[in-house]
């Protein structure tokens, strides 16, 4: 789909249109509308910030990034980043994609809620967490113009209420495994949602190891 914009063509090829085709099958429309938000934000900073990459694997990263909120593809015991990363490792891998190049993808997406670390990474790791900052935290909103968001928008929808439906999608995704949070903003998920959640604590885990002292 072209966005009126330079750039913002979703890449016209078999790869990615069978992601979109996935993608739209496995996830509600809340979900895969922000991920097409988050690979177009991201696709715009890399422009922003001189980054180059294979669009197809941005594509790529985007679009599964959060399929591992979905029921099918959520283990009981990962993080649901890990989850997401696996389904896009196998469905790449099935399509003959090179061995690095879906290590690219698989770390974008499991580093994707891990702040500070990804922008010091490869641009494909780097700008699909430049997406989804900018879709759900808006950190970078001020970097994009009216007419950038816009576009965006326009061509994939936020609900009329979609700060809280992605923390309720969040918060939906996770609740069943909730010791995959630790360390990870989506504690934050869950403390806000379950007034019985109790967050661990990298202290509490150093102080009550086995080590005697």
């Amino acid at each position: 789909m072209s966005l009126m914009l330079p750039g913002l063509s979703v890449p016209d090829s078999k790869l990615a249109a069978e992601i979109t085709e996935f993608v739209q099958d496995t996830e509600c429309p809340l979900l895969f509308h922000h991920s097409c938000r988050v690979y177009h934000f991201g696709a715009l900073a890399g422009q922003h910030r001189g980054l180059r990459c294979d669009a197809e694997l941005l594509y790529a990263g985007a679009m599964f990034h959060d399929v591992g909120l979905v029921p099918q593809y959520s283990s009981p015991d990962e993080r649901f980043e890990v989850d997401g990363a696996n389904a896009a490792r196998d469905f790449l891998l099935a399509r003959g994609i090179a061995p690095a190049d879906i290590d690219l993808v698989w770390t974008a997406i499991a580093l994707h809620t891990t702040p500070g670390i990804p922008k010091h990474m490869h641009p494909v790791v780097a700008l699909v967490t430049a997406g989804v900052e900018m879709d759900v935290l808006g950190l970078t909103y001020p970097d994009y113009t009216d007419a950038e968001r816009d576009a965006i928008v326009k061509a994939h929808p936020r609900t009329a209420h979609f700060k809280e439906d992605i923390i309720q999608a969040f918060y939906d995704g996770i609740k069943h495994k909730p010791d995959t949070t630790f360390g990870n903003v989506k504690a934050d998920v869950l403390a806000d949602k379950d007034p019985h959640f109790h967050r661990g604590n990298f202290c509490s885990v150093i102080r009550g190891s086995a080590w005697p002292s």
